[in-house]
């Protein structure tokens, strides 16, 4: 319990100590924002701060920090430490500047900020990128909710039409399609704030319920080691499977959602940097679970790995159960059920504003909106109701989905890095986790079974694994700090402007 509490206590430290530093280097000012500047009353819109952190909050969180979390208490307690440092030092300011930079140019989605530091091929690979990602994504919070929906009723009793998938399938895509198309304070900006509350107390019960009944979370240095049942390496395979709950690339396309709600540029800190802390708090708290109230078998998370065995749904279900009892059966609910479907829907909004940033479509207009969200739902609806995502598990999906939504946050950061070397100033804050995950990915890359791991002699191979990511790291990093002397005009421009 210790190491939990000083992890939880050094994470919230971060926010107003590690959180400001980032923030005071970026520089806030007094600028008109685009809420004000532009304010269509569609997707520009100015919202209250607590609405604006709640909202944001409930946009990146969803499932991610409690399903990362828990599939990365299969290592152990160590997990602990890259929820920490991870949402301090990456994460957060992964967030803060992917929200921040598209609020310095009117609001634009992610590929757009991106091409505008990284140059225009990448603008490109990234439109199509972020588009298929997001369509993706949302089907998939489409499809598990009906399905998880349906086998919760049944059990009741419930028979008949609304015992169908492909009924509530048709539902929650009729809902995605008006909170995709409508104004975006009218539904997401009502309503999340609550669903963003239900999240926070969802862990806040849990954590209480650990103690309350009887379990006790493992600390840290008398557990280091890889406790993965399958011995898993931790690197890099820990590092890519807790995404929401310490960094996440998914992040960067919903942080322009609230870009283009902010009433100042002072609001950053909170809303972006702040959001991410909750959320790694969040993902602390399931990591602690999963360690906690499952039995360790020779020094092995055998107990968490069979529950997983029957999904991650199966899995927080009884977690909520074990800690919070009748209480937790409620907040499981819209644990599974409600969160997955709030990231879907802004994950199809973040899908239009991709495509109109990239067409240039103004979505002011109710024919340009229309023109956009039916062809991006009707994907969606091709996919759910049809066979292509039938065969995928939500584990097999998390795995592919975590090596690109990593690789997308890494991206953002080496954006970020462009930024603050052509505005003269410490661009070491992102460099620093930039190189880091560019060693993640790519080591991952190498030796994961779903990717090059695909071939035998170099499925889970760390000995060619892990100097190819160290070299591919340092390439990056080369190629980064001369691209930075070029614009800073010598090798010593950074910290020189401030703010």
């Amino acid at each position: 319990m210790i190491s939990f509490l000083l992890c939880l206590v050094i994470m919230i430290a971060g926010y107003f100590t590690y959180g400001k530093f980032v923030d005071n280097i970026f520089g806030p000012d007094d600028r008109e924002t685009p809420a004000v500047a532009i304010n269509d009353g569609v997707d520009y819109v100015v919202m209250p701060q607590w609405k604006l952190f709640l909202v944001q909050l409930l946009n990146i969180a969803g499932l991610g920090p409690i399903f990362g979390a828990l599939q990365g208490a299969l290592w152990g307690p160590i997990v602990f430490l890259w929820i920490t440092f991870g949402t301090i030092f990456a994460g957060a300011v992964h967030d803060y500047f992917s929200g921040m930079l598209s609020e310095r140019n009117n609001g634009d989605s992610i590929a757009e900020v991106t091409g505008t530091y990284l140059g225009p091929t990448m603008k490109t690979i990234l439109r199509v990128f972020s588009v298929v990602l997001l369509v993706m994504v949302g089907t998939v919070f489409a499809v598990g909710p009906a399905g998880l929906l349906v086998k919760l009723l049944t059990e009741k009793g419930v028979t008949g039409v609304f015992a169908q998938t492909t009924v509530w399938l048709g539902i929650i895509l009729a809902y995605y399609f008006i909170a995709t198309f409508i104004s975006i304070d009218k539904i997401i900006g009502r309503i999340y704030p609550i669903f963003g509350i239900c999240l926070i107390a969802m862990a806040v019960g849990v954590i209480v319920g650990i103690p309350v009944h009887g379990y006790h979370i493992p600390e840290i240095f008398s557990n280091f080691s890889n406790m993965h049942p399958s011995a898993t390496p931790v690197w890099s395979f820990m590092f890519i499977t807790v995404a929401c709950g310490a960094i996440s690339g998914f992040h960067s396309t919903q942080s322009p959602l609230m870009a283009r709600c902010l009433k100042s540029e002072r609001q950053g800190h909170f809303v972006f940097y702040g959001a991410m802390v909750a959320e790694g708090c969040i993902a602390l708290v399931w990591a602690a679970a999963g360690c906690a109230v499952y039995e360790a078998t020779g020094g092995l998370s055998t107990g968490l790995a069979e529950i997983l065995q029957g999904g991650q749904s199966v899995a927080i279900y009884d977690v909520s159960v074990k800690t919070m009892g009748s209480v937790g059966v409620i907040l499981a609910m819209i644990g599974v059920v409600i969160c997955p479907i709030t990231s879907g829907d802004t994950a199809f909004r973040s899908a239009r504003y991709a495509l109109a940033d990239w067409m240039n479509f103004d979505q002011g207009s109710f024919k340009n909106r229309l023109a956009l969200t039916v062809p991006v739902l009707g994907v969606g609806a091709f996919l759910g109701f049809g066979n292509t995502l039938g065969f995928l598990s939500y584990q097999v999906i998390w795995r592919y989905f975590s090596w690109t939504n990593q690789t997308l946050a890494m991206i953002v950061l080496w954006s970020a890095a462009m930024y603050l070397a052509k505005e003269h100033k410490n661009y070491w804050i992102a460099v620093a986790p930039a190189t880091f995950m560019s060693a993640v990915s790519a080591t991952y890359f190498v030796m994961a079974p779903e990717c090059l791991g695909l071939i035998p002699a170099l499925k889970n191979n760390t000995l060619v694994a892990y100097p190819a990511g160290i070299i591919i790291a340092v390439l990056f990093l080369g190629l980064f700090l001369n691209s930075a002397k070029k614009v800073t005009g010598n090798g010593k421009g950074q910290g020189r402007k401030t703010a």
